[in-house]
């Protein structure tokens, strides 16, 4: 993979290195990561110094994923739109410099769960940004459409790894959190690479879209939405939280599904754009239900 040259070396900011670690994506991982150490066991009696730096931890390593990422990719997010303005395409950080920001603070991130919390979420964590980044980014994303389908287990880590750090084990409450995640991020992606179809195409990346065609990507969401009906009432089932939650979430969930029945109909990509920022709503929404029912 050759590096991208440009004309004139521009000195990196602060603000390009913030950029390598995924901000958007980052607070949707934060968001879940606590979310799933509010909802854990006992996590009243967790020392806030305590909590707080597992919160950096999650934030730091998805980050430095990110980072990684971004210096895998770099040829690709070039040619790409919503890319290309990227710190590394218009050469504001070199790319050895984004790669070893990006291995020394998922190092960092780690080391510091471990030592600071407990190995079991440090554990979790390692895994989770070794999977996206050798798994994912490296194996799966130029080679299959289903490369959103098994990388997404990376994106779906953090609230297993919030509830690790609290309880120090893993169960079935945190495998089901881990799940809602997992399952809902197909449709999510599935509907962003609908309207930024001819962007996949350019860089050759193997999305759903490309592969198989509009029609059998919508009929896929469609199952993964439905999926999502009765798993995101599982935390009730468990008795992980209220009735209160479990209304709310199967509402969220029909909603949801509804929204991939109107892509499905559609032969433009309005339906899928609004399905796509439905979905992140969905998620945090989701979550945030699950909070609100342990207070």
């Amino acid at each position: 993979m050759s590096d991208l040259a440009i004309s004139e070396p521009v000195e990196a900011s602060v603000k390009d290195y913030f950029t390598l670690l995924k901000p958007k994506v980052m607070s949707l991982v934060v968001f879940t990561g606590f979310a799933g150490m509010w909802v854990a066991p006992n996590f009243s009696s967790m020392h806030p110094v305590i909590a707080a730096t597992a919160i950096l931890c999650i934030a730091v390593g998805a980050g430095a994923a990110g980072a990684i990422n971004m210096w895998y990719d770099r040829d690709i997010d070039a040619i790409m739109k919503r890319t290309k303005n990227r710190p590394i395409p218009l050469g504001r950080v070199d790319p050895d410099e984004a790669l070893s920001f990006g291995v020394i603070l998922s190092l960092f991130s780690i080391m510091t769960m471990g030592v600071a919390v407990n190995w079991t979420a440090a554990a979790l964590l390692g895994f989770a940004n070794l999977f996206y980044v050798f798994v994912y980014t490296m194996w799966l994303k130029r080679r299959t459409p289903q490369n959103i389908v098994i990388g997404g287990a990376a994106g779906a880590f953090p609230p297993m790894i919030g509830w690790a750090a609290v309880t120090g084990d893993i169960t079935s409450a945190s495998i089901v959190l881990f799940c809602i995640i997992f399952f809902w991020t197909p449709p999510h992606f599935w509907a962003l690479s609908l309207f930024a179809n001819e962007d996949y195409k350019r860089a050759n990346i193997p999305m759903l879209p490309v592969v198989a065609g509009e029609r059998a990507t919508k009929i896929q969401m469609l199952f993964y939405s439905l999926l999502l009906v009765p798993l995101s009432v599982a935390p009730y089932t468990l008795g992980i939280a209220g009735l209160g939650y479990g209304i709310f979430a199967f509402a969220l969930s029909v909603f949801f599904l509804f929204t991939n029945f109107r892509v499905l109909v559609d032969k433009t990509d309005k339906s899928a754009r609004l399905m796509f920022g439905y979905s992140v709503f969905y998620l945090f929404a989701l979550f945030a239900a699950l909070m609100i029912d342990k207070i």
